[in-house]
């Protein structure tokens, strides 16, 4: 096996396993908040002898996870630059695990929502985190497939908390909803366990100038000895790129919205702007409140059709992590785009002109739902991450990355606490029922126009060719760009002194292989 980008396959795909704990945390929640023990406990007794939860406190225990990841996805970019990438996850579960045990101990909407938000900075520095590390220790040829297999675990993670939500729903007691928030203790040990092993990303590293760490954590990654010639170019080329980019920029927050030749601040705005529109698709109105929406839609066991969705979910980020890298992500987030937006205004003209007492309207609006999951779960589930990990230089990639993550992670908390003065009725609210998904139908529309103008297709490409990309071309041509042909302007980047570069590193290597003697 040697030379073998098995292992760096393996490693960077375990890595993924941080989607558990985001997708199993924000996916408990749709469930707890219906069960009718938590509603005793943390509901109001109506004035028809129902408990309910009144929609402030809905909305402040269901959003207030995304504002604690929002400040936590900023988090990232100190816990990824001066930990690490690896210690830095470790750290995150460690956070993370204090905000479960408040959840387990609450038993009052204060302390509940104070839990959801601690465990909200731990799941927002590993949705910085985890993309990056992979992005950074995995071979170009599948990067994308890889990243993808991140949000194949969120939905996995969503999967297994509908699960855990229908086993324990009709529980007399406590443990109804404090066992599957409990469950989450174990996902955080095997995600810091298992990170414990792996090696450091070489390119974090290299940005701190620790060029021999960097080789042997690269040995690992390539399964090969730090004198092999692949391991000398790859050093090369990434410290080539580094130097040329510190050239142009000190990597400070002020770089990040600095045009210039490398284009930051379109990149940085870029994948501010994708993570925004990625929530703005209205795919966690589904797994927040699918199964309020089910019940009030008319369908008898909402919890049933909540563990549908969630498969769907899973087995439909599968064809989406195959073609990321033969269709390519530009292409695929295109027809993702249209294909949910035609359907969400489906079920929001089905929804609107029937009504929820129809067997045919339920039916029809629980196939074009699924249908709906299908297109993001094959496209923008996975491909914002894959995009974002891969768009920014190195000199500001953390703080970048941070930003990204932090605007998912905002406009999940807006999308979560407006949700149910949107939908639900009552005083005060809008009282949109299916309605709302006209709304997600036109953001879905602007999803495709910011596609076709802004994002690049980076299919293939090495994250250093994908900064000289960015140099040469716009994103709406970035199809028909070749790094063969960049390579011949010498003269116009990076590349020019890798020849150079590459004997220094050459010659840094050695004097490794030395000083280990």
């Amino acid at each position: 096996m040697a030379n073998s980008k098995l292992p760096a396959i393996l490693m960077t795909c375990f890595a993924a396993f941080g989607g558990i704990l985001f997708g199993y945390d924000t996916g408990t929640i749709s469930g707890i908040i219906a069960m009718p023990h938590f509603l005793e406990v943390f509901g109001t007794l109506g004035a028809d002898g129902v408990y309910y939860i009144p929609s402030a406190d809905k909305s402040l225990m269901v959003s207030i996870l995304s504002a604690g990841t929002f400040f936590g996805a900023l988090l990232g970019y100190p816990f990824s630059d001066y930990m690490g990438r690896k210690w830095g996850l470790i750290a995150a579960c460690l956070v993370f695990c204090v905000g479960v045990a408040l959840q387990t101990a609450a038993v009052g909407v204060a302390v509940f929502s104070v839990g959801r938000f601690v465990a909200g900075l731990g799941v927002g520095i590993v949705s910085c985190l985890v993309p990056m590390y992979q992005s950074e220790c995995s071979p170009k040829w599948i990067r994308g497939t890889v990243v993808s297999c991140y949000q194949w675990a969120i939905t996995i993670g969503l999967l297994l908390a509908a699960i855990a939500n229908n086993g324990c729903k009709d529980r007399p007691d406590a443990s109804a909803y404090r066992i599957p928030i409990g469950i989450q203790f174990i996902w955080a040990a095997i995600l810091a366990g298992g990170m414990f092993f792996l090696p450091e990303s070489p390119r974090y590293y290299i940005k701190k100038g620790r060029n021999d760490l960097a080789a042997h954590a690269l040995s690992r990654l390539l399964n090969c000895d730090i004198e092999d010639e692949e391991l000398k170019t790859e050093l090369a080329e990434i410290q080539a790129n580094l130097e040329h980019e510190r050239r142009i920029g000190s990597g400070t927050y002020l770089d990040c919205f600095r045009e210039g030749k490398g284009k930051n601040r379109m990149r940085v705005l870029t994948g501010i702007f994708l993570q925004a529109w990625q929530q703005l698709t209205g795919i966690n109105f589904i797994f927040y409140y699918g199964t309020t929406f089910f019940e009030q839609s008319g369908i008898s066991n909402p919890f049933i059709i909540t563990i549908i969705t969630n498969v769907v979910n899973v087995v439909s980020t599968v064809p989406g992590m195959y073609l990321v890298e033969r269709l390519g992500r530009r292409q695929l987030l295109l027809i993702g785009a249209a294909g949910m937006c035609l359907c969400e205004f489906i079920v929001a003209i089905v929804g609107v002109t029937v009504g929820s007492d129809n067997l045919a309207a339920q039916r029809v609006l629980i196939s074009f739902v699924c249908i709906y999951i299908f297109f993001f779960a094959a496209s923008w589930g996975p491909i914002a991450w894959v995009i974002c990990g891969e768009i920014y230089p190195l000199s500001i990639r953390a703080k970048a990355m941070s930003l990204s993550t932090a605007s998912n992670w905002l406009w999940n908390f807006g999308i979560g606490y407006a949700t149910p003065y949107m939908v639900d009725a009552g005083p005060g609210n809008a009282n949109l029922g299916a309605k709302v998904f006209f709304v997600w139908g036109s953001t879905c529309l602007g999803c495709l126009i910011f596609t076709y103008f802004l994002i690049p297709e980076t299919k293939g490409l090495s994250l250093e060719e994908i900064d000289v990309m960015y140099e040469e071309v716009s994103p709406r041509n970035s199809v028909r760009w070749s790094p063969a042909g960049a390579m011949r302007h010498d003269s116009e980047n990076q590349f020019s002194k890798s020849v150079h570069d590459k004997k220094v590193s050459e010659a840094r290597v050695d004097d490794i292989r030395m000083s280990d003697v």
